[in-house]
């Protein structure tokens, strides 16, 4: 029998599955993974796939009972405890399809633990489809090497996510019509709590909007520099920001 890793360019082969994950656990992946395991990267029985659930850990399996449209994989050994992402939120207006993907995949990568999407006033995007971001947290996750998900959430109106805000938890808010500190600086002043990002539309809040988000004792205004961003550049960056402060880039 061979036994072979399958790999892509970035490392061993990494699957996302909703199945419990322990030493003996057999695991039938969906219909689309074993179309890709067994059409795409020409898996034989004996092959290995690295699996990860978000819950146990991430586990070697071997790839056995090979039929034409499916298979199983049989877990044996535990190659990494789990480990989870720093505990950060993004909210933001959602923005056409192909940015929206790509925000949702660097997001991922960036260790996020919940996207949040927020309707405003400007917001162009009509529809917003949650299982497409999380078909896309999925991929990201299982391309970084991160052992979990991100959470996706049902899009909120921007009245509605204020209303039902849990106080604890500080609201960055990307500002990019008024004064305010950097968002390093401001970071700096409160790095022991909490955190969201919230992240605007193409066309920018309204000045009501603003208004409404200053108002309010768990927000916290910032700015991402002095030039104008696009709404993906400006999610990403203030990520980046936030992980180089408070997350585990340092």
């Amino acid at each position: 029998m061979s036994e072979n890793e399958l790999t892509y360019p970035g490392g061993r082969l990494r699957l996302y599955v909703e199945a419990p994950l322990g030493a003996g656990a057999r695991v039938t992946p969906d219909e689309k993974q074993s179309h890709y395991l067994l059409h795409v990267m020409r898996a034989k029985v004996g092959d290995r796939v690295n699996l990860f659930n978000g819950r146990d850990g991430e586990w070697s399996a071997r790839v056995t009972d090979v039929a034409k449209r499916s298979c199983v994989l049989a877990c044996d050994r535990m190659i990494a405890e789990q480990a989870d992402v720093p505990d950060l939120w993004l909210c933001f207006a959602p923005i056409k399809k192909t940015p929206a993907d790509y925000v949702v995949q660097k997001a991922t990568e960036l260790g996020v633990r919940v996207l949040q999407p927020v309707v405003t006033r400007r917001t162009i995007v009509s529809r917003v489809k949650p299982e497409r971001m999380r078909a896309n947290g999925i991929e990201a996750a299982e391309q970084s090497g991160r052992m979990s998900v991100p959470e996706t959430r049902a899009p909120l109106s921007l009245d509605k996510l204020l209303a039902t805000w849990p106080k604890e938890r500080c609201l960055i808010f990307c500002d990019e019509g008024g004064s305010a500190p950097p968002m390093a600086r401001a970071l700096a002043a409160e790095k022991n709590q909490p955190f969201a990002i919230l992240t605007g539309p193409e066309g920018g809040f309204e000045p009501a909007e603003r208004e409404a988000l200053r108002s309010q004792a768990f927000v916290i205004p910032v700015a991402l520099g002095p030039r104008i961003l696009r709404a993906d550049t400006a999610a990403l960056a203030a990520l980046a920001i936030w992980q180089s402060v408070c997350g585990d880039w340092h």
